[in-house]
């Protein structure tokens, strides 16, 4: 019995260790919220229409066909990439191409 439990408990850390990894949320503070919004608007980035079978959420990857934008606001001190769709600041991970956090 002690050994069921032992293995179940086991099995059940592994499961939530990794979806912890999975989930990994980049933290992104208001105030870099701010400054990277200032950025983006006074750059005027023309908005991209996603292809039809990308969704725009936390995870997704975008393909190589949409063009990112560097960010180089010497307030902010972050490695990601932008788009602007439909009003939100998409941020991404240049190497990966997923979207690491939105801004509203």
């Amino acid at each position: 019995m002690k050994t069921r439990i032992a293995t179940t408990l086991s099995a059940f850390l592994l499961v939530a260790a990794t979806g912890v990894a999975a989930a990994q949320t980049v933290v992104i503070s208001p105030e870099q919220e701010t400054v990277i919004r200032e950025y983006v608007v006074e750059r005027q980035v023309q908005p991209i229409t996603p292809p039809a079978d990308v969704t725009i959420e936390v995870g997704a990857t975008l393909p190589d066909t949409v063009e990112l934008q560097a960010i180089e606001a010497p307030d902010v001190d972050v490695q990601y990439r932008y788009v602007v769709v439909e009003g939100r600041t998409v941020l991404v991970e240049p190497e990966t191409r997923k979207i690491v956090h939105i801004i509203q």
